[in-house]
Order: C-alpha cells, then sequence, then structure tokens
C-alpha cells in the first residue's frame, strides 16, 4: 500500500470489519485523518472544452501546440497538460498527411535577416477550380517577420505581372533590399531583371533543384496548402481570391508562429516597434516556453495588432 487512495481503502476495511476507530485506523495506516476525509473536486472543465472544440473546428489543421498558443493570447491560464488532455479526449489530433520519403541532403544554412524588408522571398504554387481549370498562384512573404506580403492568384501570371505586382507593393511595404527566388523563367527573364536593375533590388537565385535552400518560402507554401489550399473547393476565380485572402489576413493578423515565439507576424512586427531585435527569429522555442522580450512584448502588442505599422519608416498596412 503506497498510494493515499489504498491507504484509506484500508482504514475503511479495519474500520469495518474489526470494528476498531478511524483514529486508530489511521496511526496503523500511517494516514493523516485529513488524507482520510478527504474530497477531491474534479475541475469544471466544460467552457475550456468548448474552447477548445471551437478553435479545433475553426482550424482544422491545427495541432496542439498551436490551440494552446491561441488559447493563451485568448486569456485562458490554463497550462498545457490539461488543454492537451482534453484535445486527446475529444479525439482532435491532426492526421499527418504522409510525405514522399527523399534522400537526405547536405543542409545549407539559410539567409538570416535582422529586419523587415531586408529579404522577400517569392514563388509559385498551383491549384484548380472545381470546374479543372488550373490556377497559378504568386506568394510573397517578409523573411524575416514571416509576414505574407502578397498572394496573386489567376490562371497565368509572367515576369512582367510579377514586377508590376512588386511595383504595387511597393506603395504599402516599401521594397527590400534582396528577393530571394528560384530559376523560373518569371523571375530570371527580362521584365524581372529590369525591373530589379531599376530599383537597385538584388536578386538573388538558389541553386536549381534546392528548394531547401529557400527554406522561409518552402516553409510558408506547406502551410498554405495544408491549411487552406487543402480545405477549400473554389468554385470561382472570385471564390478563389476571397478565401485565400481571408486565410492571408488571418495568418499575418491570428495565427501563431512557431519560429515567433507563439507570435502571429503582426504581433511580433510590433513587438519590435517596441524593442528592435539583433538577430532574426530562427530556432523554434516550443510551445511552453517564451522569450522574455516576446512576453513581455506581446502584452503591448495585444491591444492593437489590427491596426499594425509595418516599420517605422513605412505606410500603415
Amino acid at each position: 500500500m503506497v498510494t493515499p487512495t489504498a491507504r484509506r481503502d484500508a482504514v475503511a476495511y479495519a474500520v469495518e470489519t474489526y470494528g476498531i476507530s478511524r483514529r486508530r485506523g489511521c496511526g496503523l495506516m500511517s494516514l493523516r485523518r485529513s488524507s482520510l476525509y478527504y474530497q477531491a473536486v474534479e475541475p469544471d472543465d466544460a467552457p475550456l472544452r468548448e474552447a477548445i472544440k471551437e478553435l479545433a473546428h475553426k482550424y482544422r489543421r491545427w495541432g496542439a501546440p498551436r490551440l494552446i498558443w491561441k488559447l493563451h493570447q485568448l486569456g485562458w491560464t490554463d497550462n498545457h497538460k490539461r488543454i492537451e488532455r482534453i484535445y486527446v479526449e475529444e479525439g482532435l489530433q491532426v492526421r499527418k498527411r504522409k510525405r514522399k520519403r527523399t534522400k537526405m541532403k547536405a543542409r545549407i544554412p539559410l539567409i538570416q535577416p535582422k529586419a523587415p524588408n531586408q529579404v522577400w522571398a517569392m514563388d509559385f504554387m498551383s491549384d484548380a477550380l472545381c470546374d479543372g481549370r488550373k490556377l497559378k498562384i504568386l506568394t510573397i512573404i517578409d523573411c524575416f517577420t514571416r509576414e505574407c506580403v502578397h498572394i496573386e492568384v489567376d490562371t497565368s501570371i509572367n515576369g512582367s505581372r510579377v514586377a508590376r505586382i512588386l511595383e504595387t507593393l511597393r506603395m504599402t511595404y516599401g521594397l527590400p533590399e534582396q528577393i530571394m527566388t528560384d530559376n523560373g523563367p518569371e523571375f530570371t527573364g527580362r521584365a524581372m531583371d529590369a525591373w530589379a536593375y531599376a530599383r537597385d533590388i538584388g536578386l538573388h537565385f538558389i541553386e536549381p533543384g534546392k528548394p531547401s535552400q529557400n527554406g522561409y518560402i518552402e516553409s510558408f507554401n506547406g502551410k498554405f496548402r495544408d491549411e487552406c489550399l487543402n480545405e477549400h473547393w473554389f468554385v470561382s476565380m472570385a471564390d478563389a481570391r476571397r478565401l485565400i485572402e481571408a486565410w492571408r489576413d488571418d495568418y499575418n493578423k491570428i495565427r501563431p508562429h512557431s519560429a515567433l515565439n507563439g507570435m502571429s507576424p503582426a504581433m511580433f512586427t510590433k513587438a519590435e516597434l517596441y524593442s528592435p531585435a539583433d538577430t532574426a527569429p530562427t530556432s523554434y522555442a516550443g510551445p511552453f516556453s517564451r522569450s522574455l522580450r516576446a512576453e513581455d512584448n506581446s502584452l503591448l502588442v495585444m491591444q492593437d495588432v489590427f491596426g499594425v505599422n509595418r516599420t517605422s519608416g513605412h505606410d500603415s498596412h
């Protein structure tokens, strides 16, 4: 007999069988009398359970760590163990989609930006409407803040169109010092080359066949496909643009990011305005350990995150 429960059962048996007092039984079993009369109080998990189910239903591809971040941002103070227990009891685990196994190659360190607008990354993705028409999707992110600055959706996007999109973004975000892309014809053509030369912007092309060298955009594209493209059935071009733009806005302002200590890109950008960082956020801190700077700054930015400015020198987004 080791546990208090086993000792309580032994005391009850001794009192009932041998007619001894409870005090005598507690002395024989080395059990405190306060433990004998203790009544466990089960916590009311119903409100928390409903909140977890609501978030899991809204964000179907979010796992437990990201849901925990979001619940803490919403003001829930329950620790991760209770949230994970309810998460498992409700059967909300996200089923991982199987990936094709490939041969491991030598990894090359990514470019480490130290401020917004130092390095942007671009890439193309593809999808289709319900009638079979193909969609070509251009994604553009800031590699430091992880903010998705733009997603262009159309049936065809050439190099001239890419240059016009970047020129339009200049009015809102300014322009980066460098843009990282693969070797697609839209990025290596004359239109992009002339535009980059006129704006004094460096074009960094990764080695052919090595997408890991542009890991920032590849990581973003994986989340974009898993949480948006694979979750929706686009009935028209307008429907695709509306749903994708809604997801982009949610990604920038609401979705916790593991590389940003559980903050959204908008929250992280605002935090950088309060306390400029010395280095880029590149390490995964885990869902239950946040840096002191991120902890303090999160309190400052929660109220005004939806009116975030990208940097002090740029226009409001």
